[in-house]
């Protein structure tokens, strides 16, 4: 979840002139990371390995 911080954040790296789809496009880009980091943190993770095992299942 997104705070009100991080909003003010992202707008105060914009440049002076921006479109709301790149506000909402760098938004969705940080919520998303920070996403990735808590479910890491959670231990939801998947090796490398288990991916490559993955890739290979598919590609038969």
């Amino acid at each position: 979840m997104l705070t009100k911080n991080t909003v003010r954040q992202s707008i105060d790296n914009l440049p002076d002139s921006f479109t709301i789809d790149e506000l909402i496009e760098q938004l969705i880009f940080i919520e998303k990371v920070e996403e990735g980091i808590r479910q890491s943190d959670e231990g939801k993770i998947i090796s490398n390995d288990d991916v490559k095992s993955m890739i290979e299942k598919w590609s038969s």
